[in-house]
């Protein structure tokens, strides 16, 4: 089974990426950060890369890279993703919000558009895109990344829509988890929920366990 991640290099993606990769399948990874992606394993089926989902032509290289020398994925999860600082939404910076609308929403549809017709001719495949608790509801000094998942959750339910037989596209909500983009918003209150390394027990096997009649859902770890 070949699994792909984005936004490997820490929190929930890094958790995912360890936990694939420890249990023996193959498993492609990105990231911005060169010096995080080089401490991630190195064994036979595992392969990971510098790029940047905000950039198509940089995925769209990745996934032809990846289609000589690793083949179509899976299971895509669309991990990778930016919170603004906490301030009210007069307040953030327009390229804060520019950033944020790149990575979490034209990112995972870059990710899409580059992989989703290799599965489509393998007539199989999940696509899991990562939402929050703030794509379902709402809460102050956040906004920018509730618009985002929000939109993540249309955007899977009408791709839902679209696609044939066989496969299936998922909006999950992955809880509420210790990484630094939480402790960006709770401080030390953040030490309350848990860390990656407990949440991927449930998680590791949770999108394993996607199948094509969970087309549609907007589902929860």
């Amino acid at each position: 089974m070949n699994i792909l991640i984005t936004g490997v290099t820490s929190g929930l993606g890094r958790a995912l990426f360890s936990y694939y990769a420890d249990g023996g399948y193959r498993v492609a990874g990105c990231g911005r950060s060169v010096e995080k992606l080089a401490t991630l394993p190195k064994e036979e089926g595992l392969t990971v890369r510098a790029v940047d989902v905000a950039d198509s032509s940089a995925v769209h290289e990745w996934a032809e890279e990846l289609s000589k020398v690793w083949g179509c994925p899976d299971l895509i999860i669309n991990n990778a993703a930016l919170i603004n600082q906490p301030v009210p939404m007069w307040e953030v910076e327009e390229e804060e919000f520019s950033a944020l609308i790149d990575v979490n929403i034209k990112g995972v549809f870059h990710v899409i558009k580059a992989f989703l017709p290799g599965m489509i001719a393998q007539n199989r495949g999940v696509i899991a895109n990562l939402s929050s608790g703030w794509g379902r509801s709402t809460s102050p000094k956040v906004a920018p990344y509730c618009a985002s998942k929000w939109a993540i959750e249309g955007l899977t339910a009408a791709l839902a829509q679209e696609l044939p037989a066989g496969l299936a596209a998922v909006a999950v909500n992955p809880g509420i988890i210790n990484t630094p983009m939480l402790q960006s918003c709770f401080g030390k209150g953040a030490q309350s929920h848990p860390t990656p390394d407990q949440w991927i027990q449930k998680a590791g096997p949770f999108f394993l366990g996607l199948r094509e009649n969970d087309n549609g859902k907007a589902l929860s770890v």
